[in-house]
């Protein structure tokens, strides 16, 4: 096997890693994101103010976010190991 092939062997292998760890990140950040949608009322949006809604929207795009941030991060290191 030849070094390019080596290389994209073990890139392929760092990004599937990379991808499970992320996502069992995610099985933490689910339950800290119930307990702070909790504390801060989320529920009822007429109770509370405009920067805790807007705290509210954060919180609850985080998932989307790291579900992205997860994504390519395991893409780009199989591409960037492939490019150089």
């Amino acid at each position: 096997m030849n070094k390019r092939g080596q290389t994209l062997a073990l890139s392929i292998t760092s990004a599937l890693l990379i991808f499970i760890v992320g996502f069992l990140v995610l099985n933490f950040l689910t339950g800290e994101i119930t307990s702070a949608r909790n504390q801060l009322n989320c529920a009822n949006p007429t109770a509370i103010t405009d920067g805790t809604k807007l705290l509210c929207l954060a919180i609850d795009a985080t998932v989307p976010y790291w579900i992205w941030l997860v994504l390519s991060i395991a893409i780009g290191a199989v591409i960037g190991r492939l490019a150089l």
